[in-house]
């Protein structure tokens, strides 16, 4: 299968044969296949300016820093392009972080992370990793990062008395890769106020599921008033149409480190910019988290009755928003893999994590008919696969 053309929640391939988008560029997509009102945007400023790079200012700069700044609530941002370069920057600030304010002696900073992480390719985030297949034969690994428990407040409590040297805790707020793994209700909250007790900085990774994807523009918000020190954005903020990123956080934070100590080609460009400025405009106007939040439960909802039918080869049924999972038990007579297979002839794309874990995170523009539509192919499916 080779695709060749998109438009909202489908694809086609060269063929000429139609999918359902369920992974929408990794979560990319959250705005659709071709959304006009981005296309748009991009070919204005392409007939204006694309690039100039960090040694000036750019028109488009200063409007996109104040637009996501004030809507998701931080002082300043700092432009990336990537989430995995995000990831990098949100590590460094930490660290500078560490050694100026909270008086870290030098190179001793520890960065705490979850086990089931995921955050990128780079040395540094396949060194944080809990997967083998990350890191086995990369290494020697970047030291000062350590692995804590998920979704367990008296582990992340024991991790900071045992290591004060901690300048912050990486993590997800509903983890993608690691299996689309939901907290329990309170355990947001709990993390916001261990971190202010041992002056840990909180950094929310919501490359995937921030933008609306959870169902909030922010899956931080999903417990009201928790608000992380860093906030990662990334190739939602673009809905996918052009490698745009964000560290949004606090001046005692983000000016820990001084003009040209840290820097990137492409960060900020207009072109980018003006793209993300569009996009935080229809992910408001359009209402995309509301549509998110309520074809989600919609779509869950079919999918747990898709998994009473296979009481033996279906564990569970889980998500946020249009994040969701199907999760296969040991016993099941078919991989996700054959089943994602099966999907896929059948007219909907998709694709497993770990090796038993159907992840399903189609374009947030998605309506109850589309929905529908998955959960039946998914039904035809598991039918044809499992039985």
């Amino acid at each position: 299968m080779v695709l060749a053309r998109g438009k909202g929640t489908q694809v086609w391939d060269v063929e000429g044969r139609e999918y359902v988008d369920c992974m929408a560029g990794y979560g990319a997509v959250n705005h659709g296949h071709g959304h006009p009102r981005l296309i748009a945007a991009m070919k204005r400023q392409l007939d204006e300016l694309y690039l100039v790079g960090r040694a000036f200012y750019n028109d488009q700069l200063g409007a996109y820093e104040e637009a996501v700044t004030s809507h998701f609530g931080f002082e300043r941002l700092l432009p990336t392009n990537t989430g995995v370069e995000a990831g990098e920057t949100a590590v460094k600030l930490a660290r500078r972080w560490a050694y100026d304010v909270k008086g870290v002696p030098a190179d001793c900073a520890r960065v705490a992370f979850p086990e089931g992480n995921f955050w990128g390719r780079t040395l540094a985030a396949v060194s944080s990793s809990t997967d083998p297949s990350a890191y086995g034969g990369f290494g020697p690994l970047a030291p000062g990062f350590d692995i804590v428990p998920y979704d367990d407040l008296p582990a992340l409590e024991a991790h900071f008395k045992a290591h004060p040297h901690t300048c912050a805790y990486f993590f997800e707020p509903l983890q993608g890769e690691g299996g689309v793994v939901v907290p329990q209700e309170g355990y947001l909250r709990g993390v916001r106020e261990l971190c202010d007790r041992f002056n840990v900085l909180m950094i929310c990774d919501e490359v995937q599921a921030g933008m609306g994807r959870t169902g909030h523009d922010a899956a931080v918000w999903r417990e009201a008033g928790v608000q992380p020190d860093l906030l990662l954005l990334a190739k939602s903020l673009s809905g996918g149409l052009y490698p745009v990123s964000c560290v949004l956080g606090s001046s005692e934070v983000l000016l820990s480190v001084a003009p040209g100590e840290h820097g990137s080609t492409f960060g900020g460009n207009p072109l980018g910019c003006a793209v993300a400025l569009e996009g935080l405009a229809v992910l408001k106007e359009e209402r995309l988290s509301e549509n998110a939040q309520e074809m989600g439960e919609i779509f869950r909802a079919g999918l747990r009755e898709v998994a009473a039918a296979h009481p033996g080869a279906v564990a569970d049924v889980r998500g946020l928003g249009l994040m969701n999972a199907l999760e296969l038990s040991p016993e099941a007579p078919a991989a996700a893999w054959d089943v994602c297979l099966e999907m896929r002839d059948r007219g909907l794309l998709a694709r497993p994590t770990k090796e038993h874990i159907l992840r399903f995170t189609p374009p947030l523009v998605i309506d109850r008919a589309g929905v529908n539509r998955c959960v039946e192919i998914v039904a035809d499916s598991l039918r044809a696969r499992l039985a």
